[in-house]
């Protein structure tokens, strides 16, 4: 094994597990690729994220299909579109609890975070629909991305884009803050209004 592939193992180990550690995802939900050159690494599906190996991962070419898509994550045509339309280098798909609970309440299309950290490195988060690992789910993040760090699928999680597996966590854990912090500064505001009426 060449050390830059043992390094891309490492990292999907390391990032994986912190995922599941902090919450971001269950532990056999979400995925995690890295560009490799015209290829990608992309966890196979149904991994644990905290018990990934080598064996967890399976290399795929960006702009063809093969027969090894059918054992690569499902999310796999998202982060094939995502290669093709940005400058992606590794790509973090998550399912965080609040991130997905305001896709859901959010009355537009984006998200406008109100911390701090969340305003300076996101400004915005999208919120985009779509069936999982379906063309139109591709075409709209991969879209949303071009513009933005991360994006939120309405109602089922995160795909977050960076130069690093470190920038993509980054990310995410971030639009994750972001839309806590949200979600509780709302519901002291409703529960002020009703005691004030």
């Amino acid at each position: 094994m060449a050390l830059s592939e043992y390094r891309k193992i490492r990292d999907f180990t390391k990032f994986g597990k912190k995922l599941v550690d902090s919450g971001l995802v269950e532990s056999q939900f979400g995925n995690i690729s890295i560009r490799n050159g015209d290829k990608m690494l992309i966890t196979r599906t149904g991994v644990h994220l905290d018990e990934i190996n080598k064996n967890s991962i399976v290399e795929l070419d960006i702009d063809k299909l093969s027969y090894l898509d059918t054992i690569a994550s499902s999310e796999t045509i998202v982060h094939r579109t995502i290669y093709k339309n940005t400058q992606a280098l590794t790509i973090i798909h998550a399912h965080p609890f609040f991130s997905v609970i305001e896709s859901m309440l959010v009355e537009n299309e984006t998200i406008v975070p109100i911390n701090i950290e969340g305003e300076y490195f996101l400004q915005e988060i999208p919120v985009v629909k779509g069936a999982t690992g379906s063309p139109e789910l591709a075409d709209k993040t991969s879209q949303a991305l071009c513009t933005h760090k991360g994006v939120i699928v309405f109602g089922h999680g995160t795909f977050s884009a960076g130069k690093t597996l470190e920038e993509a966590y980054f990310i995410t854990a971030l639009v994750e803050q972001s839309c806590k912090m949200k979600y509780y500064l709302d519901m002291a505001k409703r529960s002020t209004n009703q005691d004030e009426n």
